[in-house]
């Protein structure tokens, strides 16, 4: 059964979420700066201009070479390693298909780990278009669930979490599993998915002039991208909108109100929802593309933090 909830009806805002809101509509209306931002140029090499990371000193952040790619494994400092008998978050970060790890997904990790259940994180840094396009970030999410079963993890005990291209990763890995008798996860947890990479919902008209970050222009990386290049964008591993979400795991959506993807939350739950998945949406009004990037420092924000982890310990 679908679980639908729609936060701030009425429009009233944070004054943290209207100036961040405010702050994102300035910057990519900005000549020179904004079409940057918008196709992703600026989120392609945000990695490389990240300043260095502190690991809290709770936790430790652990590298792991992969044949193609690496992972950042984080866990609880007395253990530095999976532990098979606790719940495990594999996080599949977002960047349109086109952005590596970045530290807000350090913090991230850190936020799923500070939750009840003291779950480890496990970040792929996977592959990107457009020197590597589809199939290669699939390939990677599998590589790395894959890895957590090696590692003594059941199935049962892995969540697969990921924001916007890595919500979208999240779906289509979950489907890939189903689809190859392989065991599915515990749960899903979907933040802004990208699911329909056709960009064909209503959202992307009815939205086209409220969203902050990819409104008001065609030239962005929702409208040209090269991560399914030589593919169809309907393909379900691509979007997984277009596959069959029959037998997936428990799933929770969060999406903005004002955000031209927000159909691609919408359609995907309803979808679930027909399919007999156990799936709960939460439309955020007023809000724009993975505002929990604002972590705790915003209510809006904090309080999508909230819902997850309610989420997570909930017996569903």
């Amino acid at each position: 059964m679908l679980k639908y909830k729609e936060k701030e009806k009425n429009g009233m805002l944070s004054f943290t979420a209207n100036m961040t809101k405010g702050v994102i509509s300035l910057a990519t209306s900005l000549h020179g700066v904004g079409p940057r931002i918008q196709d992703g140029t600026f989120r392609k090499k945000a990695g490389e201009i990240d300043a260095p990371w502190h690991c809290p000193k709770d936790f430790s952040l652990v590298p792991i070479k992969m044949p193609n790619f690496s992972m950042e494994l984080l866990a609880p400092r007395k253990e530095e390693r999976i532990r098979p008998e606790r719940e495990v978050i594999l996080q599949l970060h977002g960047g349109g298909y086109i952005g590596k790890i970045r530290n807000a997904y350090r913090d991230f990790a850190v936020l799923y780990g500070k939750m009840e259940g003291e779950r480890a994180v496990l970040s792929p840094d996977y592959r990107v278009a457009p020197e590597d396009p589809y199939p290669a970030a699939l390939e990677d999410a599998l590589m790395a669930y894959r890895w957590l079963l090696e590692m003594g993890c059941g199935a049962e005990q892995i969540i697969v979490a990921g924001d916007s291209a890595g919500g979208g990763l999240a779906l289509a890995l979950a489907m890939y599993l189903k689809d190859h008798g392989d065991p599915l996860p515990k749960k899903l947890v979907l933040m802004s998915p990208w699911t329909d990479l056709t960009a064909s919902g209503e959202s992307y008209h009815t939205n086209f002039h409220t969203d902050p970050l990819f409104g008001n222009t065609m030239d962005s990386m929702i409208y040209s991208n090269a991560y399914y290049k030589g593919y169809s964008p309907q393909n379900p591993y691509i979007s997984p909108l277009f596959g069959d979400f029959t037998g997936l795991p428990p799933m929770l959506f969060q999406v903005g109100g004002t955000e031209m993807l927000l159909s691609d939350s919408v359609e995907a739950a309803k979808k679930a929802d027909r399919a007999g998945c156990d799936v709960r949406l939460t439309v955020y009004e007023g809000m724009f593309h993975v505002f929990q990037l604002g972590m705790k420092k915003m209510k809006e924000s904090r309080e999508a933090w909230e819902e997850v982890e309610a989420f997570l310990n909930s017996e569903k």
